[in-house]
């Protein structure tokens, strides 16, 4: 039995509260990998998994087991990017989620620097709105926008971006130019931002001398996905609420022209999550860090 892989396999299992799932991670035969927890368990002479047909409870063994093999594996990346040099940087491969109109429009134009920084560390995005199970499909971490709710993840905040609302020139000649917000609810068509998750439309949210408003009235238009949803509103189909730096380039030429500036909300913060009990490998952290440097900039107005 390989000791080391065995203690990656265990503190996967836990994780991920499945063996198919973690198995998946792993690209390892679900056989495999229960074989190797049988001959792990087998070792100590313990039993560190009760397993039945659909759940897996954690020992008070498995436990305590887990937590001391998190820290070697902890240790041992430590140890290895303390002798990391300037030949032999982080390398391997980082899974990131992000959603469709931060890549396009933030983390890809990015991403040049941070490959050219670090050439030996190789990406995989996977971009969709509705939020990714890092532990299910193996992902490192992963980009949000709004409040972190989820107490099982480690978020941390990496910057905040403006919203506006906002129409073509076109439909605000026909519609005309809101000058409350009240006013969208009267005649006015709008383009709600779907929740990949729970199907629910974001309000349309205003904030003026320290009055919030929210805007909750049948839209016209829903959309699931922040890319759809900008190209909605750029073909006039009604008004918008999403992020200034998604419409740069259409504010800019005129083809999109802000409402209601005095009311605008306030700043969407983002983060940056990992799963909170796995070990952080060295190309995660100076992705973090980089992160953490690059994205205000990208998304400040």
């Amino acid at each position: 039995m390989d000791r080391f892989s065995a203690l990656k396999v265990f503190t996967r299992v836990v994780e991920a509260n499945s063996f198919t799932r973690a198995a998946d991670s792993l690209n390892m035969p679900n056989a495999t990998l229960s074989k190797t927890i049988q001959q792990l368990e087998s070792h100590l002479g313990v039993c560190l998994l009760q397993r039945t047909t659909r759940r897996i409870t954690v020992t008070p063994e498995g436990r305590e087991y887990y937590e001391k093999a998190l820290r070697i594996l902890q240790d041992l990346d430590d140890i290895d990017a303390s002798f990391k040099t300037a030949r032999n940087k982080p390398k391997g491969y980082l899974r990131i989620a992000v959603g469709g109109s931060t890549a396009r429009d933030v983390l890809i134009p990015l991403l040049a620097d941070f490959m050219t920084t670090y050439p030996d560390i190789r990406i995989d995005l996977a971009v969709a709105d509705k939020p990714s199970d890092l532990i299910g499909g193996n992902i490192d971490c992963a980009i949000r926008g709004g409040p972190m709710d989820d107490s099982t993840l480690i978020a941390r905040k990496i910057g905040e971006a403006a919203l506006i609302t906002c129409a073509t020139p076109g439909y605000l000649k026909c519609y005309g130019v809101p000058a409350y917000p009240d006013e969208l609810k009267n005649g006015h068509r709008l383009i709600s931002y779907l929740s990949p998750a729970s199907g629910r439309a974001f309000p349309f949210r205003f904030e003026h001398d320290g009055v919030h408003t929210e805007i909750k009235t049948e839209h016209h238009l829903g959309i699931n996905e922040s890319n759809a949803h900008i190209a909605a509103a750029e073909a006039g189909l009604g008004i918008v609420q999403t992020f200034t730096y998604s419409l740069k380039n259409a504010l800019a030429s005129g083809a999109l022209v802000e409402v209601l500036s005095q009311w605008r909300p306030a700043s969407y913060p983002f983060h940056v999550v990992y799963a909170q009990n796995r070990h952080v490998p060295s190309r995660l952290r100076v992705f973090i860090e980089w992160l953490v440097e690059a994205f205000p900039a990208a998304v400040k107005e």
